[in-house]
Order: structure tokens, then sequence, then C-alpha cells
């Protein structure tokens, strides 16, 4: 070595010298190749939490069922006649009345004058009437209401249309309600005695005018208390599920409400019961149990209290009280079981996804949920739910190769070779929620040939999407094109663009970069001589 200079290499060359890498191909190695939107920022892996076990909708009595409860149905049947008569007595009288009190009332912004109002008693007591003929001879009450100065907001748990029925009877209060309502014969002017509050519910502006609203009237003494039901939907009443935060941004005392309905053979909860069906159940039994417990007045802790801490504290007081848990479930998962049992789909409840969390997670409206369950039906998903690799590739215009299998496996979390709505969304909400998912899309337009007109043509999109789609054939583009181009007219705008990706965010892959790999030895050996 003394003799060796700075040309000398360190490595004497012979033929019997040489260096031998072994390269092995580890499951972390390739990760970054299993995810095919990392170019996107994931900087998180893609998991799907466990599905509820628990369904707040669902009713422990659907149907008829044991001896007895026959038995007494058709014993009740006489009873269930004359139940009949007096409520729809009572519902005429009622109404009656509230025209008479609505008669050349004009003035809807300011309370309701007192005579008006005294007027509106008959309706009340044809109101108690009417729980009366649905078999609530008596109603066990726990607690009193505090008085309308102190605690202006009422909030109650809703299980079914039993207790607006009461609280209208003893409160009179106004209401907050959907504007189909309105609409509803005899109901419908009964409760625009109320000073109903209307609220679209999928209506931002509508929703801000309904705070407004509730704002002012809770501020205003001469109004009636204020009552809402923030579940925004019936349950079951052995949940709760997640609250609306209308009547805790006012920022005013509220009072908190627990109904129950006690039962053994007949469980009371609207649920997922068609409301004729309901109603006969209800006129066919000897009695059915109510309870009201009217809870402790809660007050915003300060000024800078949020409402959604309020909120909090509002529901942990009424679940404590029913001994029961708050679920992620809300009106949005009524909607995906209705969408699924118009399908005929065998298990429509395990279609709920507790859409308050997939809100929060993704921002994905119910709406647009309910638009992707739409997809997730169009590919024909088993009786257990779930969706093959074909029908996945069919319904979103894709092939069979790499990139295909990527994604699918992606969502596929459970690696069944099957996928369930559940992975669907959260697969599609995932990709939604990156950091570059909206300026991958604008890019993509551009890089299209949006940057110079426009519009895209068939050609300018087939070749930009040729690097992801090598083995792809002019008909297999033109099927994926049409996805795109919503009224055939043979080109793309930038609107339809974006909201066919908004629409399936998981196709963005096919119009970002994807990195090319190339094997050195199948045998996983380098040999460096």
């Amino acid at each position: 070595m003394a003799d060796s200079d700075i040309t000398s290499p360190l490595l004497s060359s012979s033929d019997d010298d040489h260096i031998v890498l072994t390269i092995h191909g580890g499951s972390d190695s390739s990760g970054a190749d299993r995810n095919p939107f990392r170019s996107l920022g994931c900087e998180e892996e893609f998991s799907v939490p466990a599905a509820s076990t628990m369904n707040p909708f669902r009713s422990d009595t659907p149907r008829i069922e044991g001896v007895y409860e026959w038995a007494k149905t058709v014993a009740c049947l006489p009873i269930a006649a004359v139940r009949l008569v007096l409520f729809g007595l009572c519902l005429g009288l009622g109404y009656l009345a509230t025209r008479l009190a609505l008669e050349g009332w004009k003035d809807k912004e300011n309370p309701m004058p007192k005579w008006r109002s005294r007027v509106m008693w008959i309706t009340r007591l044809c109101g108690r009437c009417i729980l009366f003929s649905f078999g609530y001879q008596w109603i066990k009450r726990k607690g009193r209401p505090a008085p309308r100065e102190i605690a202006p907001i009422i909030v109650s748990n809703h299980v079914s249309y039993i207790e607006p029925i009461f609280y209208f009877y003893e409160l009179f209060p106004t209401i907050v309600a959907s504007e189909s309502h309105d609409s509803i014969p005899y109901v419908g002017t009964i409760i625009r005695a109320m000073q109903v509050i209307y609220v679209n519910r999928f209506s931002p502006s509508s929703r801000k005018q309904a705070v407004k609203e509730i704002k002012r009237r809770a501020s205003c003494d001469r109004f009636p208390r204020v009552l809402l039901f923030p579940e925004g939907t019936t349950t079951n009443g052995k949940n709760l599920i997640s609250f609306q935060l209308g009547a805790f941004i006012p920022g005013r005392p509220i009072q908190p409400v627990v109904v129950r309905y006690p039962h053994v053979h007949f469980d009371q909860s609207w649920g997922e019961l068609p409301l004729g069906k309901l109603m006969f159940r209800m006129f066919t039994q000897f009695h059915n149990f109510f309870e009201v417990e009217y809870l402790p007045v809660i007050s915003p802790l300060d000024d800078k209290e949020t409402a959604v801490h309020f909120r909090e504290r509002v529901s942990r007081a009424m679940a404590t009280a029913m001994n029961a848990v708050q679920t992620g479930h809300s009106y949005g998962d009524t909607m995906l079981h209705l969408k699924a049992q118009e399908a005929k789909q065998e298990n429509a409840s395990s279609y709920m996804v507790e859409m308050t969390k997939v809100t929060s997670l993704f921002h994905i409206s119910s709406m647009e949920a309910v638009d992707f369950l739409d997809k997730f039906l169009a590919m024909n998903p088993d009786p257990s739910g779930r969706v093959q690799y074909h029908d996945f590739l069919r319904v979103l215009r894709l092939r069979a190769c790499p990139l295909s299998e990527k994604i699918f496996a992606l969502i596929d979390v459970e690696k069944s070779g099957t996928i369930t709505f559940r992975q669907f969304l959260y697969g599609s909400g995932y990709v939604m929620k990156q950091a570059g998912f909206h300026q991958a899309c604008e890019e993509a337009f551009t890089g299209c040939g949006g940057a110079v007109k426009a519009y895209i043509t068939e050609n300018e999109f087939r070749d930009f999407i040729q690097p992801t789609t090598p083995s792809w054939n002019e008909n297999e583009v033109h099927e994926l094109f049409m996805l795109f181009d919503s009224n055939s007219d043979g080109i793309i705008d930038k609107d339809d663009f974006l909201s066919c990706f908004r629409r399936n965010p998981l196709l963005i892959a096919f119009f970002i970069p994807q990195p090319q790999h190339k094997e050195c030895f199948s045998n996983g050996v380098l040999e460096i001589v």
C-alpha cells in the first residue's frame, strides 16, 4: 500500500474478485407504488374505520309477531275504529279553530295577538284528544318546563310524530320545521299558527336565515319558546344522533327535554315504519306509554363559548339522562338508507356511513353522498353489499390495466377482491381531500388543451392520458371521454371536466404522473464486477 499513488485503484482487479449486492423487494419498498394518488400529496395511508354496529333508526317491532300481539290487534279493532273517528273529529275541529284564529291575520313577523292565541286553545285541547285517540290516556312527566324568560329555546330528541303534538298542547311553541311540512293537509295550517320557522336543510342560505330568525325570536319575550329537534329526523330513541348547530348559534339558555316510549310488545318509534302502519299499530294498543323529562336549563358559559362546545354540553346532558350514547349518524344516513331500500338492497342499513363523520373528514354533503351511492348501486352490488372489480370498471368506464388495479386495490382495504359502499365513499373522499386534488384537476384541463381555448377535444383528451393508458384502444378511451362529455357534443368544457372529477375523483389517477419502474434482474441480484 505504501507504493500506491493517487491513481492506483482501491481494489485490485482480478477475475476472481467481485461484489454481489442482493436487493430484497420487501413489502415496504413499494409502498409508494401501491398508492396511485401519491403525487397529490398523500402523506397518510388510506384506511376505513369500522362500521358502527348500532342502527339508531331500526324499530324493535317492525311487524306484528306472536300470538298475544295478533290477538290483541284483533280484539282492539272495534276500539281502533272509535279512535279513528275521534282522531278525525278532533283534527277537523282543530283545523276549523285554527282557520278562525288565522283569519285576517297578515302581520306574521310579530307575535300572535292574545285573542288569537286564546282561540288556539281549542286546537291545543284537540291535540290532547288526538293523543288520547292514539292510546296515550296519561302521560308521565318528570320536571317542569322553565319559564320562557329563563329558557327561550327548548331542544328535544325526536322519536315519533307524537312529541310535536304533545309540545303543541303543552307549550304552544314556535317550531323549526322543514318547508315540506307546510303542504301537509290540515296539519300544515295548524303548523302555520305556531309561527313556524321554515328551513330547507339542503340550502345554506335557508339555514342561515333560519338561525337569524331563531335568534330574533329567542331574544324577544313576546314570542313563545322556540322548539327544535336538533337531530333533524326521528330515531328509535335508544341513542342520540348528531345535533345540528341551529339551536346553539344564538347563544341563549336552552332547556333540554328527553322523551321516552317504554314498551314491551310495540316499539312506537317512527324509524323505518310507514306512517299508516305506525298509526294502525297505535290505534290497536290498549295503552301506549309516553314519558317526558324536562332537564335543568343549560346556559352558555360565556360570550366566548363556541356553538360547537355548547352543543356538546347539551347533547352530553341529554345522553346521560337517556343512559345512551351519541352516534355520528344524521339525516343524510336516512337518505342513504331510503335510496338502498328503493334499489331493493337486502341489507339497506349497511349503506349508512355516519354522515356527520364523513362530512367532517371529507366535506362531502348528504346529497353528494347519495350521488356516490347511485353510482355504487349501478355497480350491481351482491346481497352482502359488495362490488366486484369488473363492475367497478364498467361503471367508471375503465378497462383492466395496472393503474385500474392499483385504484381498486387501494380502496379494497380488506383485500377481499370486493369493495363496500363505505370503502368506495371513503376512498373517493380521501382523494378529494388531498391538497393537490383541485390543482391537479385544473392542470389536467390545461394540459389537455384548455390553456388555449375553453374546451378540449377527444383527440386532445386521448393524447393527454396516453402515458397512463398505453394499452387502451380508441373505443375504450372514447368510453371514458363520454363520461366527461355530459351533453354528448364531442367537446368538454371546463365546468363539465371539473364536475366529472367531483363525481368521480378516483379518475384523477389517469391524469397525474405515475412513477415508472424498471426491473434490473428478475432474481433480485445485482453484480458489480
